[in-house]
């Protein structure tokens, strides 16, 4: 009766020398090597670091009135103005304005004056403050 095969059957088996115990021994060279790797990896972060503390700030817009930040969160949470998944507030407005939904006016013009401001241009209702 001979025996069933096995998927290792068809690869070739490989024979250790005398002596050698299972499983590969690092030399004491691949060790000094891979220590000298590791200590230029770390400076190379240390580098990387440093030039991203190096660079200027973006100058921090002015605090907004939450009042503004309120209505434009109760603009997003509304689902009659359409989706608003993956447009900015502006062109959500627009979009509602276009399928004659009657979006609010007082949202676009707070839009129109903030738009350089991320926080008025786009939705972010998960910061736990609207805006």
């Amino acid at each position: 009766m001979e025996q069933p095969r096995r998927i290792t059957d068809s690869f070739p088996r490989r024979r250790r020398g005398p002596g050698r115990p299972p499983g590969r021994l690092k030399d004491k060279k691949d060790k000094k090597e891979k220590d000298k790797v590791q200590v230029k990896k770390v400076q190379v972060k240390k580098v990387q670091v440093k030039k991203v503390r190096d660079c200027p700030r973006a100058p921090s817009q002015p605090p907004l009135d939450p009042a503004l930040l309120e209505m434009l969160r109760r603009f997003d949470l509304s689902w009659e103005y359409g989706p608003c998944t993956g447009i900015t507030r502006l062109q959500r407005w627009e979009r509602a304005q276009e399928l004659g939904l009657s979006p609010p006016g007082p949202i676009r013009d707070a839009l129109l004056e903030h738009g350089d401001n991320p926080d008025v241009t786009y939705r972010w209702v998960w910061g736990g403050t609207g805006g």
